[in-house]
């Protein structure tokens, strides 16, 4: 059982690689449009409460992400998911629905163009942390962190998989928490929610702070 749900989830994960392969040859644009000015002024109205105006969150407020240089796709397929009910927060929805696809857009263009500031690895957490994230645990049926999110942590925008390097610990370990309860379902072929099922709390913990420090 355990050694299927590591063959699905990198199955689905190859997959997924293989088709943003072909779309990059054929020379198609990587990102999603917009306008990064109109972005900005969007931002300033409804975004800065609780991501910060540039985009790197707000001191004292860790359980909301950072979105400086995240991925333009990723931003979009968030922000359109929050829009139509297939994911669900209580101040973000309300914040979502009533944008418009252009919005959206504006959004993601100029917030991945941000430069995100570094984070601070938990010492006594990273050895333990870093072998969950290049490793995974087989003896419980967790696969690695990086086979999606790459050994840096930098994702793909193609594949739409986040950048996660150098996010708050704390935004990591409660979105760990979300897709293990599967309170969080918008993960393509609940390839998140078969990472998380298995993962400990010790393990979430861990992994949350190591990534945390992996400042690009």
């Amino acid at each position: 059982m355990k050694t299927s749900l590591i063959a699905g989830i990198f199955s689905s994960a190859m997959l997924t690689l293989a088709g943003t392969s072909a779309v990059s040859a054929s020379g198609l644009s990587t990102d999603v449009g917009g306008d990064a000015a109109k972005g900005k002024e969007k931002a300033g109205q409804i975004c800065q409460a609780c991501h910060g105006l540039d985009g790197n969150g707000i001191p004292g407020q860790p359980v909301w992400p950072k979105l400086a240089g995240q991925h333009p796709r990723y931003i979009y397929k968030q922000l359109q998911n929050f829009k139509n009910n297939e994911r669900w927060n209580a101040q973000m929805s309300p914040m979502a629905m009533p944008l418009s696809d252009e919005e959206m857009r504006n959004l993601a263009a100029y917030y991945s163009g941000l430069e995100q500031s570094g984070g601070a690895a938990e010492e006594a957490l990273v050895a333990k942390g870093e072998r969950i994230y290049r490793a995974g645990n087989p003896d419980t049926g967790v696969p690695a962190c990086s086979g999606c999110h790459g050994p840096s942590g930098i994702g793909s925008n193609l594949a739409k998989f986040p950048r996660i390097a150098g996010q708050f610990s704390e935004y990591t370990a409660q979105t760990l928490g979300h897709f293990r309860s599967t309170e969080r379902a918008n993960d393509p072929n609940g390839m998140m929610r078969g990472v998380a099922a298995n993962l400990k709390d010790d393990e979430i913990e861990a992994v949350a702070a190591y990534i945390e420090g992996l400042n690009l």
